[in-house]
């Protein structure tokens, strides 16, 4: 049951990107690099943008979720949240988050804060509960954490 309960909630962390936001890319391609050509003016950088979110909404969950690198996966995860918050979640730019009722400042001030959770979350995953966790991820960032070994391993 424990190892129901670890595979669920390391899935809970990764649906949005895998299978949702990597279909959403792959399905809607073009409309994916024109959000991407937003932030970049040439066409081939937002196409490669996209690329290599796809390469990381689809690799790096299946790490998280197999227990492979897992570690490492969550932190480039945390990494990638953060980068796609401050790139694309840019709250204060449309001047109407103080607006009264729906501002498109606000819509994205919560996208943006959800995204540096999910962060939290992966940062969780990557570095442990206890302060010295952290050093097994910096002894050996590409080791797992073993999520499955269950006591009696």
């Amino acid at each position: 049951m424990s190892i129901l309960v670890a595979l669920a909630v390391r899935y809970l962390l990764v649906v949005l990107f895998f299978p949702f936001s990597a279909l959403d890319k792959i399905l809607n391609f073009k409309g994916a690099v024109g959000q991407a050509r937003e932030m970049v003016p040439s066409h081939a950088v937002a196409v490669a943008l996209i690329c290599i979110g796809l390469g990381v909404e689809i690799l790096m969950p299946i790490g998280i979720l197999t227990g492979t690198a897992d570690r490492l996966a969550a932190f480039v995860m945390a990494g990638y949240c953060g980068v796609t918050a401050l790139l694309w979640k840019q709250w204060w730019k449309p001047g109407d988050f103080w607006a009264s009722g729906d501002s498109k400042g606000r819509g994205l001030f919560w996208d943006f804060l959800k995204n540096f959770s999910l962060a939290g979350g992966f940062l969780l995953l990557a570095f442990g509960l206890h302060a010295g966790d952290a050093s097994a991820f910096l002894h050996d960032p590409l080791g797992s954490s073993h999520p499955y070994r269950t006591a009696a391993d």
